[in-house]
């Protein structure tokens, strides 16, 4: 078994930073893991790392345990794994080169794609509500605004994180109309938005969307206030195990994120819960919007077996390999 001091110290960084959320966001962890599997390729030694199989899969292991929930970590590694590993492939280590630049430069397209899609839904004068940090949903603004049409924004802060400061960051850099909001006041401003616009962090193939956490209570009232709720997603981070009815992990962060350790000293036996994610049921979802266009979350099946080819039991080929090891 390849142990982890042979494994790059550039990879164990990138996968430390994915785990401690140096490294944010679906998109930017799938193009972060592609680039991880890209330096281990170039610095495979046969005399040090042994068969090359088996020392790629224990770098695609060692990443894929860094966070559970964003899809993208897992099918950017079946992306580069598949073509790398393919019996018809003669060098493993350049096709693995090769599949990690081409995964790269696709999420760097689709971003692109999903904001040309995208900003035709927004109008002139829309007043749109957002949560967390999306590179997608701030692709689609800043596009509209560049446009012309006059866009105003509502940010949550998106506790315990305040991912939201980042958003807001993004967005008043490009000049746009932003106001940072508390999470709890979603309801209060929810009369004053056009709609809702949100990024994803994986996707069931039931068209159900797991975001981060509050992310379901705002598409429960922007359905009772009759406002759309849009999700803006690669179709990459389409979740191909939900075929099998396998539900998808939702990561809990650490307890510290959410009360300072002295207060925990304070307060003996307090229990404290800090899940990261929620999952919105499709039947709130107005529409995907993806590098292929704004698709309904019934689509989201068909996408899994069109764009990647997966099939019930290929999404188990990783970690089969693994444990096999």
């Amino acid at each position: 078994m390849i142990s982890c001091y042979v494994i790059p110290e550039q990879v164990l960084k990138i996968a430390e930073d994915i785990r401690s959320m140096r490294i944010r966001g679906a998109a930017r962890i799938g193009r972060a893991a592609a680039e991880a599997l890209k330096i281990a390729a170039l610095s495979y030694d046969p005399l040090r790392h042994g068969d090359y199989t088996r020392y790629i899969l224990m770098v695609s292991d060692h990443l894929l345990k860094t966070r559970p929930t964003a899809i993208t970590l897992p099918n950017s590694i079946k992306y580069v794994l598949k073509r790398a590993l393919a019996k018809s492939v003669l060098n493993p280590v350049e096709a693995t080169v090769q599949a990690a630049e081409e995964f790269i430069t696709r999420s760097l397209k689709a971003q692109e794609m999903i904001a040309f899609f995208g900003e035709k839904i927004l109008e002139d004068g829309h007043t749109i509500l957002t949560h967390c940090n999306s590179s997608s949903v701030v692709s689609i603004i800043v596009r509209a605004h560049n446009a012309g049409k006059n866009i105003r924004v509502y940010a949550t802060e998106t506790r315990p994180r305040f991912q939201g400061h980042i958003t807001v960051q993004q967005l008043l850099k490009a000049g746009v109309d932003v106001t940072l909001i508390i999470d709890s006041a979603v309801r209060y401003f929810m009369k004053d938005v056009d709609l809702v616009l949100v990024g994803a962090d994986a996707i069931a193939s039931n068209g159900a969307v797991v975001n981060k956490i509050g992310t379901s209570q705002i598409a429960v009232l922007a359905n009772e206030a009759d406002r759309p709720f849009y999700v803006a997603a690669e179709t990459y981070k389409f979740s191909p195990n939900t075929m099998l009815g396998e539900l998808v992990p939702i990561e809990e962060r650490p307890i510290t994120e959410v009360v300072d350790p002295e207060f925990l000293k304070r307060n003996p036996g307090l229990k404290v819960r800090n899940p990261a994610f929620d999952v919105t049921p499709p039947e709130y979802i107005t529409a995907i919007i993806t590098e292929r266009g704004v698709l309904p979350p019934q689509a989201v099946p068909l996408i899994l077996i069109e764009e990647y080819g997966w099939s019930p039991g290929e999404e188990y080929e990783l970690e089969k390999l693994v444990e096999e090891l």
